[in-house]
């Protein structure tokens, strides 16, 4: 009897998982996908949205055709509960899925209510709504320019994409013929500049302070945010920082049904994940991606998330899908690949410029990590994304 295979979440890790176990076992199980959404989204490309440079149909493609060509059912529909000792999950449109095996890729949710004022008073793109929501609120700064305070709060882990906001606006701003006229602030729960998350690169904070110099940006690092109100963000020192515009990524956290699971998630809703990605109490039962838990090797003076890119996501979801097909086969799970191991490959835009970041590890300690910055690094993650929204959309899981 063919075994069943559930995968929940259809973006960087979902999509790949559920087209990954299919491949691993040349169509030789049922797949089926779960997802609140129909599309794919291109998340790197939310830093470009707010400015006009993209829209929705330029960084989404519908997921369905996709999971037809390679032979998995797709359900749209978010999942409300799960049993994982019956095998079973129930979704919102009331249907009820068992499964042998399950792979949880469901992504976060901005947990906005972490900062007072933040959801009716500034603005993110971490989400394909909330980006078109600050292109609005961009708009009508254009027409009543001001300050602008761009940052990362407490607790955030998504530091790259703030670093690119950050950089874009400067640019756009210069093409708008207003720079001179506008104070420009970066305010980040970072220890120090270049810290993105994962314990900073050598000279990294040396070459982010350049950048920040060169572009006139004061900076606020080892921030953390008590309030936002309207036209101003307080920070826990009680710095006022008044602003025309902002743009702020909150801190993430897992989906609420996971943490109705007693044993599956940690209190922030992310899957506690063996270095297979099989969770901690169910061995039939994976995570991937954001949806993954991931202890930081630091602490520091204000918390800081680790950051769960597209690269390390993909990395995951191959590794669980090869553990999966040979726990259909009858053998053990031996594939690992700790998350802390998988090597940091990461281009950041800055507008007409930007940084490629490599490292032989996501976390330190490490061997070799690098920061490249040039205008060819622009290009890249223009021909990147491309690329990559061809590469998902065929599903041709496979390549790089």
């Amino acid at each position: 009897m063919r075994k069943k295979v559930l995968v929940l979440g259809a973006n960087f890790g979902g999509l790949t998982a559920a087209l990954a176990v299919k491949h691993e076992l040349h169509g030789d199980v049922d797949v089926t996908v779960v997802s609140d959404r129909d599309y794919f989204l291109f998340n790197p490309s939310l830093i470009w949205l707010p400015f006009g440079k993209r829209d929705r149909e330029d960084i989404t493609f519908q997921v369905a055709p996709t999971f037809e060509t390679g032979d998995v059912d797709f359900i749209q529909s978010a999942a409300t509960a799960m049993d994982p000792d019956a095998k079973s999950v129930t979704l919102a449109n009331g249907q009820v899925l068992t499964y042998d095996y399950m792979i949880i890729a469901t992504g976060t949710r901005n947990r906005d209510e972490a900062i007072q004022g933040f959801s009716e008073n500034s603005n993110t793109i971490t989400t394909l709504e909330s980006a078109i929501k600050t292109g609005e609120a961009w708009k009508k700064f254009l027409e009543k320019p001001g300050d602008i305070v761009i940052g990362a709060s407490q607790g955030a882990s998504c530091f790259g994409a703030a670093y690119e906001f950050l950089f874009n606006t400067s640019y756009q701003l210069k093409k708008a013929g207003i720079k001179k006229e506008v104070k420009l602030t970066y305010l980040t729960s970072e220890p120090f500049l270049g810290h993105f998350g994962i314990g900073g690169l050598p000279h990294g904070d040396q070459l982010l302070g350049m950048f920040l110099k060169k572009e006139k940006i004061d900076a606020q690092i080892n921030a953390s945010i008590a309030h936002i109100d309207k036209g101003e963000i307080v920070t826990s020192e009680g710095k006022s920082l008044p602003f025309a515009f902002s743009m702020i990524v909150p801190p993430f956290s897992g989906q609420d049904f996971l943490t109705s699971v007693d044993g599956l998630a940690n209190p922030a809703g992310f899957v506690k994940v063996k270095p297979t990605y099989q969770t901690e109490k169910w061995d039939n039962v994976y995570a991937v991606g954001l949806a993954a838990a991931v202890d930081a090797p630091w602490q520091t003076p204000t918390p800081v998330g680790v950051p769960k890119t597209g690269f390390p996501t993909e990395q995951m979801a191959h590794v669980a899908a090869r553990n999966v097909a040979s726990q259909i086969r009858g053998e053990l799970p031996m594939e690992e690949k700790d998350f802390a191991d998988i090597p940091a490959v990461c281009v950041m835009d800055a507008g007409n410029n930007g940084v490629l970041i490599l490292a032989d590890k996501m976390l330190p300690p490490r061997k070799h990590g690098l920061m490249i910055p040039g205008p060819q690094n622009h290009l890249f993650k223009l021909g990147f994304e491309k690329y990559f929204l061809w590469k998902m959309r065929k599903g041709k899981i496979t390549l790089p």
